[in-house]
């Protein structure tokens, strides 16, 4: 138990090359600590929105929402593992849907272990120490993006090129699925309020 949800998450992003070959052909990964990582990255935005210092912080508190950042965050994060699984598919990637969801979450556990401390490191800091917030919090971004990357490249057992194709092609998708997803809603709306409409009409005639 415990190395599932802290030993190997930490190996794997810090060797992430065996540590996603472990994950893919040695079945150490877990979905439970893909889904703990998701909660407390969760945790983590809303945190970071509501204790961070004022001089990194430009949010207003009345425009804050939790439920926004668990949909903003569970959504990009589903729709990039399915995207990603469509266009692989077609690629003949070797990679599960499961190890695809598994690679994406361990990816993200820079995002928690860098930004979370620096939300209460930032309440104590002056203005010529917010550049330091900055450069962690991109250092983490781009630690997630590398580990993002190997991790794909792992489970489907690609080349660093094949990799780069298939991530932007992964993005594509995602922004088509998102149209769609948006154009099924909208018709669903006018046909509701059209079928609504028509039984008002009825009703009134009666």
């Amino acid at each position: 138990m415990k190395r599932d949800f802290v030993k190997f998450p930490l190996h794997v992003i810090f060797h992430p090359f065996d540590g996603f070959w472990d994950m893919k052909y040695e079945r150490k990964g877990k979905v439970r600590v893909v889904l703990t990582i998701l909660a407390l990255l969760i945790l983590t935005l809303i945190l970071q929105k509501q204790f961070s210092g004022f001089l990194v912080n430009f949010y207003d508190p009345r425009d804050l929402n939790s439920l926004n950042d668990i949909i903003y965050t569970l959504l990009p994060f589903f729709l990039f593992c399915v995207a990603n699984w469509s266009i692989t598919t077609l690629m003949e990637g070797e990679g599960k849907f499961k190890e695809i969801v598994m690679a994406t979450g361990y990816a993200l556990l820079p995002l928690i272990l860098l930004n979370l401390p620096m939300t209460f490191i930032s309440r104590i800091m002056v203005s010529e120490e917010t550049a330091f917030y900055y450069m962690m919090n991109s250092f983490a971004g781009i630690w997630f993006i590398y580990l993002l990357f190997v991790g794909i490249m792992t489970v489907h057992q690609y080349t660093a090129s094949k990799t780069v194709i298939t991530m932007i092609l992964t993005v594509i998708a995602m922004g088509i699925f998102v149209f769609l997803g948006t154009l099924a809603i909208s018709l669903g709306a006018q046909i509701w309020y059209f079928i609504y409409d028509i039984y008002r009409e009825l009703i009134f005639r009666t």
